[in-house]
């Protein structure tokens, strides 16, 4: 006798009639805000955030100097200062992993230090980086995000400091 699957039925019956959607629609609908965040990142697109970020956004990171973003608006601020030292910049998304509220991300930032950065001249070097990233949603949009790096590694491949000692020596 051939088994049913009421579950995955009821799920596909709430997309198609359009009723509340599952658990499990709700965490690909939020990955898919992810992947349109990435490409309006990597495109510059600022007004387009509106579509997928809260007013009141806020951002926490070790990794980047200065005081935290707590806006939209700062958020376009601190893009738009790493574009002045990286204007190829670009993230490419690994990984996608959510649960509940959140969405995390394993990505790579990739681009070509042609423009000053802080107190670091242009060296004309390219760079990538792998970084996680944990996004918090509210009603659909990205309300807070959690990003850290290795910049020690990045300054290293664009010159600015010493590589690191292989590991044993």
């Amino acid at each position: 006798m051939r088994q049913r699957h009421p579950v995955v039925f009821l799920s596909l019956t709430a997309v198609v009639v359009g009723c509340a959607p599952t658990a499990s629609t709700q965490l690909e609908a939020n990955k898919e805000v992810i992947r349109r965040f990435a490409e309006i990142t990597n495109a510059a697109d600022w007004d387009a955030l509106d579509e997928v970020m809260t007013e009141d956004f806020r951002r926490h990171s070790q990794a980047t100097a200065g005081p935290p973003v707590t806006s939209r608006e700062e958020f376009i601020q601190l893009q738009q200062s790493f574009l002045v030292g990286m204007p190829d910049q670009r993230v490419d998304i690994e990984m996608l992993i959510a649960e509940g509220d959140k969405v995390a991300i394993y990505a790579t930032y990739s681009g070509t230090h042609t423009g000053p950065m802080g107190e670091f001249p242009p060296t004309g070097r390219r760079a990538e980086s792998k970084f996680l990233a944990i996004f918090r949603f509210e009603d659909g949009k990205i309300a807070e995000l959690w990003a850290e790096w290795d910049n020690l590694a990045m300054l290293a491949q664009l010159g600015l400091l010493p590589p690191p000692a292989p590991a044993g020596g």
